[in-house]
């Protein structure tokens, strides 16, 4: 299990950081997600042989918001 904590941007309310984890928890591999809309960040614990963080990256960016490590 890897853990890794994203810079997420363009969250600006609850309904966001919801769209964040939902995004997050569709990739396989990822076991837990934590967002917090206060500190613009998420907590992913994820499966590094079915995923990695490129993918993480990407889900995140699909539903329209910006992540980075």
């Amino acid at each position: 299990m890897q853990n890794i904590t994203l810079t997420i941007g363009g969250m600006t309310c609850q309904g966001c950081a919801n769209g964040v984890s939902r995004a997050l928890k569709s990739v396989a591999g990822v076991e837990q997600v934590q967002v917090d809309l206060a500190a613009h960040r998420a907590e992913v614990a994820f499966d590094a042989t079915q995923t990695n963080t490129a993918a993480l990256i990407e889900a995140v960016e699909d539903v329209g918001f910006e992540a980075s490590l």
